[in-house]
C-alpha cells in the first residue's frame, strides 16, 4: 500500500499595512535635535529616504515626550494589531477570500510582549472564528517571517483545501532607546513599522475541491513552496539582542557592527543546502527575494551570492521606501515582485531573512 504525498502549499494571498505617518531620515533628525555629525551620518548614508513610524508625542514644549517601558509595550499592543488587522483584510482580499475561510492563523512579532498573544487579538478583532487554529511566534526577530511560514506550510499541507495565514506584525518604534550612543542611533535610523499577511493553501484531491466552509479554493496563482533550510551560525549568537538598559529602564536592541559581513560570509552555506538535490544552481533562480536588513547586509549578501542589483532590487526599493520592518520586509519586497508581473510559470524564486541567532532562513518557491 503506497502512502499519499501532500500537496504542496502555494502562496494565495499577500497583504500590507503601516502606519498612517511617515517621515524621512531628515525629518527625523531635526524632530529630535540631532546634531552629532557621526549620528547624523549614520542616517543619512543609510539607503533609507522614509519610514512609518508612531513617534512619541509631544510636550508643552513641543519636544518629544519619552515613554517609559510601560507605554511602549501599550504603543507595541496598540499598533501591532491595528496593522496586522488591516494587513490580514488586505491579504484576504488579494487572496479572494474571506474571514470564515481561514482555518489557522500564526502571528509574528518581535518589538513588544503580548499575553494573551497577538493572533487572539486579532481573532477577537476580526471577529474569526474562536475555534480557529493559531501560534504565536514571539522574539524570533528578523528572521521569524520565514521560520514561522515553515509551520504555516506544514499545516497546509496537513489541511489541503483549507486556507492557513500568518501575518508579522512590527511595531518597531515601541522599540526604540534615546540615549544619543551610536549603539542606538543605528537601531533608531534602520527600522520602521510595518505588518505583512501571507495566505496559503495546499490543492485538494479532484473530489474534494470545497473547501470546509463550503467556498471553492483561491485560483492558483501564487508560487509553490518546494523546500525550506536554515542555518545558525552558533559563533555569533550575541550578534544581534535585546539587552535590559538599566539606566533608561527599558530594552535596548543591540546590533554588532560585524553583523553584515558575518551573515554575508554563510549565505553561499544556506542557499546551497536549499538547492541540494533540486538540479538547481544559483544561476537557474529567476527571482530573489531577501530581508531589507540594511544597506551593508543586503551588500554582503549579494556580493558572496554573486548577485545583482537588478536581483535585489525589490529588497533595495523597501529598505529606502520603509527601512528595515523585521519579519515581514520580505513579504513587502514579494508584493513588489507580483505588482512587476514578470514572473512565468516555472520561474524558481529564492526568499531569505537573517536575525539573532545568528540565523539565515531561506525557503524556495516556483510558480
Amino acid at each position: 500500500m503506497t502512502t499519499a504525498v501532500p500537496e504542496l502549499s502555494r502562496i494565495a494571498g499577500v497583504g500590507t499595512a503601516v502606519p498612517g505617518n511617515s517621515y524621512s531620515q531628515q525629518e527625523v533628525l531635526d524632530i529630535f535635535g540631532i546634531e552629532d555629525p557621526r549620528v547624523r551620518s549614520v542616517f543619512l548614508n543609510s539607503a533609507i529616504e522614509r519610514r512609518f513610524l508612531t513617534l512619541p508625542p509631544e510636550g508643552p514644549d513641543g519636544a518629544r515626550v519619552m515613554e517609559v517601558q510601560g507605554e511602549l509595550l501599550a504603543k507595541h499592543k496598540a499598533q501591532a494589531v491595528d496593522m496586522g488587522v488591516r494587513a490580514v483584510q488586505e491579504c484576504l482580499k488579494d487572496t479572494g477570500a474571506d474571514l470564515s475561510d481561514i482555518g489557522y492563523l500564526c502571528c509574528v512579532t518581535t518589538t513588544g510582549f503580548l499575553t494573551p498573544g497577538l493572533s487572539a487579538l486579532i481573532i477577537r478583532e476580526l471577529g474569526i472564528d474562536p475555534h480557529t487554529s493559531r501560534l504565536d511566534v514571539v522574539g524570533m526577530g528578523c528572521n521569524a517571517g520565514l521560520n514561522a511560514l515553515n509551520a504555516v506550510n506544514g499545516w497546509a499541507r496537513a489541511h489541503p483545501g483549507r486556507l492557513a495565514l500568518m501575518v508579522c506584525s512590527e511595531a518597531c518604534s515601541a522599540a526604540y532607546v534615546f540615549d544619543g550612543t551610536m549603539r542606538t542611533s543605528v537601531v533608531n535610523s534602520l527600522f520602521g513599522d510595518g505588518a505583512a499577511a501571507v495566505a496559503l493553501v495546499a490543492d485538494t484531491p479532484e473530489p474534494e475541491r470545497e473547501s470546509e466552509s463550503g467556498s471553492a479554493p483561491p485560483p492558483d496563482r501564487g508560487p509553490r513552496i518546494l523546500k525550506f533550510a536554515s542555518y545558525i551560525i552558533t559563533d555569533a549568537v550575541d550578534a544581534m539582542r535585546y539587552d535590559w538598559d538599566g539606566q533608561q529602564d527599558r530594552f535596548s536592541f543591540f546590533l554588532d557592527p560585524q553583523v553584515p559581513y558575518v551573515v554575508g560570509a554563510h549565505a553561499e552555506r544556506v542557499v546551497d543546502r536549499l538547492l541540494s538535490g533540486t538540479g538547481l544552481r544559483r544561476g537557474d533562480i529567476d527571482h530573489w527575494l531577501v530581508h531589507s536588513g540594511g544597506k551593508k547586509v543586503i551588500d554582503a549578501v549579494g556580493v558572496n551570492l554573486g548577485l545583482t542589483r537588478h536581483d535585489v532590487r525589490h529588497t533595495t526599493s523597501v529598505l529606502r521606501d520603509y527601512g528595515n520592518l523585521s519579519s515581514g520586509s520580505f513579504l513587502f519586497s514579494y508584493q513588489r515582485l507580483l505588482e512587476e508581473q514578470v514572473a512565468r510559470p516555472g520561474d524558481h524564486c529564492v526568499l531569505m531573512t537573517m536575525g539573532p541567532g545568528s540565523t539565515i532562513e531561506t525557503a524556495l518557491a516556483r510558480w
